[in-house]
């Protein structure tokens, strides 16, 4: 069996469901889960978020067919609360947004994991994990900057950060992208630096405007003019009164 855990599920005919899925071995996978809406299927219960899976599935076809599923356990303390859940669907949204099926990110695979395993904490750092993920996320698709390569000794510079631009010292506003002073700079590096989130909040990292801004840049130009539902949902909820989505 693989593992995985579903990104995402819609009702499709009358009994099943489609199931979007994020796995260790193939990255994203859509998959028919035939009969799970039926009250006494044992699918039924299995295929929810943040849960991680053994999958067993055809090998052929954009939209494979589920044949098991079994429970292999929740991270951490269990399943995201509160705001700390929102974060989670976030997180969801982004992988489902920007992989490719069948495209294998086996390293995005264990920072997810670290991801829910921080967030079912009683007291998670949410902004810091979806800073921390939001970084590994860029790096790991190979769209993200540079962070380090543009900090000079220059005190209180000012930087240019635009997408699929090397980041360098800006002496005018720029045509493209936005200004972000050094110590955001700095704050960038520091992030994409850690590749395990525990080094990330042991190193006092926090989160700021700036911060959630040159990452949302970044990510908004993948994403395109479609907005999250997850953001969306945040911003009904009140989850976004402290600025944790980006």
């Amino acid at each position: 069996m693989i593992e995985g855990y579903v990104l995402h599920s819609v009702p499709w005919r009358e009994t099943s469901l489609i199931a979007e899925v994020f796995t260790l071995d193939e990255g994203r996978l859509g998959l028919v889960a035939r009969g799970a809406r039926r009250p006494r299927s044992a699918l039924r219960g299995l295929l929810q978020p943040f849960q991680k899976l053994g999958l067993r599935y055809s090998d052929k076809g954009e939209l494979r067919t589920l044949m098991a599923a079994e429970w292999l356990g929740t991270q951490g303390n269990g399943m995201p609360l509160g705001p700390s859940l929102m974060a989670g669907f976030y997180v969801n949204e982004l992988l489902l947004r920007l992989l490719q099926r069948q495209d294998p990110h086996p390293d995005l695979f264990r920072a997810y994991e670290m991801v829910l395993n921080q967030l079912s904490e009683p007291e998670p750092m949410t902004e810091v994990c979806l800073r921390w993920f939001e970084c590994r996320l860029l790096r790991d698709l190979g769209i993200a900057p540079d962070f380090s390569s543009g900090l000079q000794a220059v005190s209180n510079g000012r930087y240019q950060l635009a997408p699929g631009e090397p980041i360098g010292l800006a002496v005018n506003e720029p045509e493209r992208g936005i200004l972000i002073d050094q110590e955001t700079l700095i704050s960038l590096a520091r992030y994409d630096g850690h590749k395990d989130i525990k080094a990330c909040i042991g190193d006092g990292l926090g989160s700021n405007a700036a911060i959630k801004r040159a990452l949302r840049l970044l990510l908004v130009h993948q994403l395109g003019s479609a907005p999250l539902f997850s953001r969306e949902a945040a911003v009904d909820l009140y989850y976004l009164r402290d600025g944790v989505i980006s």
